[in-house]
């Protein structure tokens, strides 16, 4: 025992000083256990680990190079220690925004990473606030900031440790470790919508508040996520208030109607209707159109007829919505009267196409 303690405290001091001596000279490859960085966007926040990568080359790992549980420590220090998930200094993983990392919150900044496994492929995550220290001889459990139990499991083979992110979706995604035939994950999650939603309170006091685009793109957010609808009505204001028009004034009325304000909202809309110009209508058509609300679609391309009526694309467009709502002999109107305006090649193609198909050509 004495002569394995010896052993180990030559090997600390040996690399040590090599260390001392690289720092004064040249940089040089690292190897073995080349450095390696992966990063990864989820939502819009970024996880970063930082690590070396050591190979297996034939060597025995789970229980003998990576023991199990907890190791203790040599070197004169007795602590107790879990694998640095790496090798040389301390694997890193860098938050930008504060995480859920397996269930528990971890705000955002830099830790050690390091993983305990166990022959029955149970384990252990940690993050430890000291995330400058050589791999896990000075590991304190005093500074851990986030401490989970993982399952491990079994996988294909990996010569060089290897991290990568799967099963991503908007909210979270798992960052696992793959090496020989085991797989560590921990999946890491983030409060996408507030994120984003803090953040464009921030972005919008600098130069993307100074025009209405910033503001109208924010509220759109709010929108489509369903979330802070009260901020949202303020962005929407201030884009009105900037550039009063048919996007703006569609953007508001939409989202009064996710607030249960349909008065206002369809009033909102009637202006914005006023306002809008051939393709904007045509636009939203196609928006109505495309999300399932045919009947909407067909009211606002009507609309657009009305205020175009020399414009072949607009029955062009009021007959692919009558088709698609089923209603054939509407559709074959439209797609005749925009034929009979002598359209653009594009608009005259696509009419032609719909009345073939309906046999009415």
């Amino acid at each position: 025992m004495r002569k394995l303690y010896f052993s180990r405290i030559c090997i600390f001091m040996l690399s040590v000083v090599s260390l001392s001596a690289k720092s004064q000279g040249i940089t040089t490859p690292r190897t073995p256990s080349p450095a390696a960085e992966l990063s990864q966007k989820i939502g819009i926040s970024t996880v970063t680990v930082s690590y070396s990568r050591p190979s297996v080359k034939g060597r025995k790992i789970w229980g003998s190079l990576v023991p199990y549980g907890w190791n203790v420590q040599a070197f004169g220090l007795g602590n107790s220690a879990p694998w640095r998930a790496g090798a040389n200094e301390n694997t890193t993983i860098t938050l930008s925004d504060d995480a859920t990392v397996e269930g528990q919150r971890v705000p955002k900044g830099t830790y050690g990473l390091f993983f305990v496994i166990n022959n029955d492929n149970s384990g252990e995550v940690i993050l430890s606030k000291d995330s400058r220290s050589w791999g896990s001889f000075f590991y304190d459990a005093a500074h851990d900031q986030q401490r989970s139990k993982i399952n491990i499991r079994e996988n294909s083979f990996y010569e060089l440790l290897t991290y990568d992110f799967i099963n991503l979706n908007k909210n979270s995604a798992e960052l696992v470790l793959n090496w020989e035939k085991k797989q560590f994950p921990v999946k890491i999650e983030f409060d996408v919508d507030k994120i984003v939603m803090d953040n464009a309170a921030e972005e919008l006091k600098s130069t993307t508040g100074f025009t209405w685009m910033g503001f109208n793109s924010a509220a759109n957010y709010s929108l489509q996520n369903k979330i802070n609808l009260e901020q949202g009505l303020k962005w929407a204001n201030q884009a009105v208030a900037q550039n009063p028009g048919f996007t703006t004034y569609s953007t508001k009325s939409n989202v009064l109607k996710a607030m249960g304000k349909n008065e206002e909202a369809d009033k909102m809309m009637n202006q914005a209707y006023d306002l809008a110009s051939n393709s904007e209508l045509n636009a939203y058509g196609y928006q109505l159109l495309n999300s399932g609300q045919q009947d909407k679609a067909i009211e606002v391309f009507i609309l657009n007829t009305k205020k175009n009526p020399k414009d072949a694309n607009t029955f062009d467009s009021l007959g692919e919505a009558y088709f698609t709502k089923g209603d054939k002999k509407n559709a074959i109107i439209n797609f005749k009267k925009s034929l009979s305006m002598n359209p653009n090649a594009g608009t005259k193609a696509n009419s032609e196409k719909y009345l073939k198909q309906m046999n009415a050509l």
